[in-house]
């Protein structure tokens, strides 16, 4: 294979190209970061080491040497609003997003740093400003769940429906009980006002997106009841056992007075004790024990508790046993119960409480939204301690 003679020239040629460029490459990599105030740098180490308040003072020199430099004031709005410094992170970012010189794509980086800024002062109002410029961009995704969960804090429940069911394909599905009980909180604030019909409309639609939205029903129940229709209020109230028995215990107590109410308390009675030997929970076991106690009297009480504690035993069982006890007991007997009561009360307190499945919180109140991490129905109406004991 014969070499042609120019190839032979053109080796060199080439060799010498390829090096004069790396020397331009490497020269203007060294003449960019000599450019560089050295407070900039300072500042990263500062970072890197986590010393926030020293990085802070290191970017303030830089930005004072070269205010220019865009990065550095992303890197100092956000050291500010880490360290809870919201009112000089706001300024930081309100300046980025007026200025001229600037792309649209870091105007909408400066606009999201902004809405991060509101929502972390507290400011929802201006938030929602910010985040609704927000929708359609690349940070649509963070606009849309911020949004969200500012309209859940400010209870614009309609607001927050409409958000959420712009969620597509498969993230709009896991939204489905979060919406479910925006309707359920609009339907109750309607019924609170007697707009009857208003409160039937929002139910439908929570049961449209949830047909196993228990709130829905027990909120259906109340609103037959609050119509004078009463055996309707109880099948509905009746239908919380086939979508999630544990919630029984929340509608035991309107059962039973609607049974009350109808000249039928054995019957509710009967329906009531049936609950609780299909789904034992504590918050049931109390509701039944009251009123079997009002009914049937303390030693019907008794025999129910005992049974309960047999299948279940629980320390919050063994003080409705004991108050059972008390009240069939002679003067002397019911001294030393009392005594055994108040030996076991401090234990109770403890384990008395609700807990959320999301977060583990734990709060003395049943609440349908978790007030620690914003779960809906994360709180079910089941006692710590029927957690610590379950297998």
């Amino acid at each position: 294979m014969e070499i042609e003679f120019w190839w032979l020239l053109a080796l060199p040629l080439f060799f010498g190209l390829g090096w004069l460029a790396a020397r331009i490459d490497i020269r203007q990599v060294v003449r960019e970061s000599r450019a560089l105030p050295r407070s900039y740098l300072n500042g990263l180490n500062f970072l890197v080491n986590e010393q926030q308040d020293k990085a802070i003072d290191a970017f303030s020199e830089a930005m004072r040497i070269d205010p220019n430099t865009i990065e550095l004031h992303f890197a100092l709005g956000a050291l500010f609003r880490r360290r809870g410094e919201t009112e000089r992170a706001i300024r930081i970012h309100q300046s980025l997003v007026e200025r001229e010189d600037i792309s649209e794509d870091q105007r909408t980086d400066a606009l999201a740093e902004l809405g991060e800024d509101y929502l972390r002062a507290g400011l929802l109002d201006r938030a929602e400003a910010v985040y609704l410029r927000l929708r359609g961009t690349r940070h649509n995704d963070l606009a849309t769940h911020n949004l969200l969960e500012i309209y859940q804090q400010e209870k614009e429940w309609l607001k927050a429906v409409e958000i959420a069911r712009s969620l597509s394909g498969h993230e709009g599905v896991r939204w489905r009980k979060e919406i479910a009980n925006f309707y359920c909180e609009l339907a109750d604030n309607a019924l609170a006002a007697s707009r009857h019909d208003e409160a039937r409309t929002h139910i439908e639609e929570a049961l449209q997106m949830n047909r196993g939205c228990v709130r829905a029903s027990i909120l259906l129940g109340d609103l037959l009841l609050a119509q004078g229709r009463v055996d309707e209020a109880i099948e509905a109230w009746k239908r919380v056992e086939n979508q999630d028995p544990v919630y029984l215990s929340l509608v035991a107590e309107r059962v039973m007075n609607a049974h009350e109410r109808l000249g039928r308390g054995e019957q509710g009675q009967v329906l009531l004790r049936a609950w609780l030997e299909r789904n034992p929970t504590l918050d049931l076991m109390d509701q039944v024990f009251r009123w079997e106690i009002q009914r049937n009297g303390p030693r019907a009480a008794y025999e129910l508790v005992r049974t309960q504690l047999r299948r279940n035993p629980t320390v919050l069982g063994l003080e409705k046993l004991l108050e059972a006890a008390s009240q069939q007991a002679t003067p002397e007997q019911r001294d030393d119960i009392e005594l055994v009561k108040q030996l076991i009360h401090g234990h109770t307190r403890r384990v008395a409480r609700y807990r959320c499945d999301g977060c583990g919180f734990k709060s003395r109140q049943f609440q349908w939204r978790c007030p620690a991490c914003g779960g809906w129905e994360t709180y079910p109406p089941r006692r710590s301690e029927e957690f610590d004991v379950s297998p």
